[in-house]
């Protein structure tokens, strides 16, 4: 069985002291190293990377966002509230509590860059039971999702609406693993919480791209059913944060690696060049937040003296989550998935585990 958050957990994550500094901004943060597991090249980067402003998609690609861009009557009141949070958690906290999506998305973006500006701390926050969500759309059970041809939208805006969902999603997700785990900032370090707040931000964007793209096809979020499939994963997870590294990135996310190339085929193939662009710009952009659960989890498990692989599985299992292909390998292995964590044609022998538990027991 594969513990939650414990007492084990507590004394085998002890940090350096130099991992509980506080900082200026997330550029000054340091990662432990991973033994024997390969990376994603280009983490390093993204987490360096400067606050994308890019939140709107103009003719060629992502622009800065228009100043008249509107989010909502009541939106000037919810960005002022900002202002009173002093915590990277309290802010989060803020955005689960948002229930307009576009005013959720800009939140989400301006809380990131008030803590990666203002060198506010990680902070200690309580996360709400459930997201706050609109009125529209209806949340229904996968089952009922109606089909293309019964959900009132064509092709492509039936596409793009779920992918919409998906990321509105995806905000959440991550903000709420920033805001349950925040009472453990000492034992995960303050890299943890700079990395999922930057997915959040990520996700923001791409939900703000996927918002406007609606629009101009003349719909609008919320114009069909969705499903809270997502949500009920995460919360199998909150009470154990390596439950929620391997279902949400490695497994929800890792979904959206093997999904978005055939997506982006599907609306080539409809003739919506600009929605297969925005669509493309999103799949590149997951490999990252992939890669940042692949760091995350397995710097987790060598703290705890695990076999990554093993671990996985055994929380799969648990949980009765379950693994559908086809997969996208190129993508999950550049994001740092292994194959034999997740394809049962590529099994890992018992010597190979036990070669990997000697590893992780003298690193």
């Amino acid at each position: 069985m594969v513990s939650s958050v414990a007492p084990e957990f507590t004394v085998r994550l002890k940090l350096p002291l130099r991992f509980y500094r506080a900082f200026s901004s997330s550029t000054s943060i340091e990662y432990p190293p991973l033994h024997n597991h390969s990376q994603w090249s280009g983490l390093h980067h993204w987490r360096r990377s400067l606050l994308n402003d890019y939140r709107y998609w103009g003719s060629n690609g992502p622009v800065q966002e228009p100043a008249e861009t509107e989010t909502g009557p009541h939106s000037f009141s919810t960005f002022s509230a900002l202002n009173s949070c002093a915590s990277l958690a309290e802010m989060g906290a803020m955005v689960l509590s948002t229930a307009n999506p576009l005013v959720k998305a800009k939140l989400s973006h301006l809380a990131y860059a008030k803590w990666r500006e203002k060198g506010l701390p990680v902070g200690v926050s309580d996360a709400p039971l459930a997201p706050a969500r609109p009125v529209k759309p209806l949340l229904v059970s996968p089952k009922e999702i109606p089909s293309p041809k019964s959900s009132g939208l064509p092709l492509n805006a039936y596409m793009l609406h779920n992918l919409a969902h998906v990321e509105l999603n995806a905000i959440d997700l991550a903000w709420d693993t920033v805001v349950r785990f925040s009472p453990f900032m000492e034992l995960l370090g303050e890299g943890f919480f700079a990395d999922f707040a930057h997915v959040a931000d990520d996700e923001s964007r791409h939900f703000t791209w996927c918002s406007q793209r609606l629009t101009e096809l003349g719909f609008s979020y919320g114009d069909m059913p969705a499903h809270g499939f997502l949500w009920r994963e995460c919360e199998k997870s909150s009470g154990d944060v390596t439950a929620r590294l391997a279902v949400i990135p490695l497994v929800q996310e890792a979904r959206g690696l093997d999904a978005g190339p055939r997506l982006v085929k599907k609306l080539i193939g409809f003739g919506d060049h600009r929605t297969s662009d925005i669509v493309e710009k999103i799949a590149a952009e997951e490999v990252a937040h992939v890669a940042v659960g692949v760091y995350w989890f397995v710097s987790v498990c060598q703290r705890m003296g695990r076999v990554p692989c093993s671990t996985f599985k055994d929380i799969l299992d648990e949980y009765n989550v379950e693994l559908k292909g086809p997969f996208n390998y190129p993508a999950r292995e550049e994001a740092g998935i292994p194959q034999e964590w997740y394809d049962p044609s590529s099994t890992m022998t018992k010597v190979e585990e036990n070669k990997q538990l000697s590893e992780v027991c003298h690193s």
